[in-house]
């Protein structure tokens, strides 16, 4: 009696299991009129996510295709793959979200076969280009199976019908940095800084680093939109924020940031060319040049510095 109890268990959670991998996020279930039909379905299907770092470099990612059916095909299927913005669209309209289309996208097995007498095979999408995307937007390679042979029918393109790849991209900004600057404390002599620093991320558009010349409070850098032309090369401004890392907000006594430059002009790094040329981000050379300070009583603190890429 026992052995049989645990025999209808186990074809009980096949049933659940078999079941389970045919109702889709928006509610089909289609076990109901399975008998006799073949769909065609990505494995654990809909949403999926791949994050991206900021490069040109390709990168592929896979997923496994399948032949829901109460039997084995007896004969080969094959799938045909594309790029289905219109899922994407159908997507954001039931989820309330705003992702958009990922501009650099192949699908490098358009067509898949899955061979009779099994049910699963591997599509294979390639993406790149991330650097040249805003990292504060939200992406997403959706790849559907749009057609089958044999009367295979391709399930709901929102849900187990494709693979929605959204890939965030990470923030461009962070990395390491050899920092060459200093800190200016009025009455003494200019104290300076030669080291490598960590930028780390804040959000997709500002960073942290430690480090007011040889003082450790944090500068928040936020890289704004705007831009100005530095030696032919067009550079994003930033937003400056001293911040006292033991509260982790700006410090109570005042900071901020400088418009013109004002430094040591004996002491390296050379100032800029034109002293409205500070406090901004070079995307070519990557390279951040800050001018900021924070108020003393005994005269502000003045940093200056420049990062450069590691």
């Amino acid at each position: 009696m026992r052995k049989k109890i645990l025999i209808i268990v186990s074809f009980l959670s096949a049933v659940l299991v078999f079941n389970a991998c045919l109702k889709d996020d928006v509610g089909m279930d289609w076990t109901s009129s399975l008998e006799g039909k073949m769909y065609a379905e990505v494995w654990n299907g809909g949403k999926a996510t791949l994050a991206l770092q900021p490069v040109a470099t390709p990168v592929t990612f896979k997923f496994l295709v399948n032949i829901a059916s109460d039997k084995l095909p007896t004969e080969n299927i094959t799938l045909t793959l594309a790029v289905n913005d219109s899922a994407r669209a159908r997507y954001n309209r039931l989820n309330k979200t705003s992702f958009k289309l990922y501009p650099y996208i192949e699908v490098l097995t358009p067509t898949v076969v899955i061979e009779k007498g099994t049910r699963n095979a591997y599509a294979y999408v390639k993406v790149w280009n991330a650097q040249l995307l805003n990292a504060c937007d939200n992406f997403m390679a959706p790849v559907s199976i749009v057609s089958a042979t044999g009367g295979v029918i391709p399930a709901d393109p929102v849900s187990t019908g494709s693979r929605l790849m959204t890939l965030p991209i990470s923030n461009p900004y962070a990395g390491d940095y050899h920092t060459v600057g200093y800190r200016i404390r009025p009455g003494n002599a200019t104290e300076p800084v030669n080291a490598t620093q960590t930028v780390s991320t804040v959000d997709c558009k500002t960073v942290i680093k430690s480090g007011f010349g040889n003082y450790p409070y944090d500068i928040k850098i936020e890289i704004t939109t705007n831009t100005i032309v530095v030696g032919g090369v067009t550079c994003y401004k930033c937003n400056l924020r001293v911040i006292d890392p033991a509260t982790g907000v700006p410090l109570a006594g005042g900071e901020g940031m400088f418009t013109t430059w004002s430094g040591d002009p004996l002491t390296p790094p050379a100032p800029p060319a034109n002293n409205t040329e500070i406090n901004y981000y070079n995307p070519v050379t990557k390279i951040f040049v800050l001018n900021c300070y924070y108020v003393s009583s005994a005269g502000n603190r003045i940093m200056y510095e420049v990062l450069t890429r590691i």
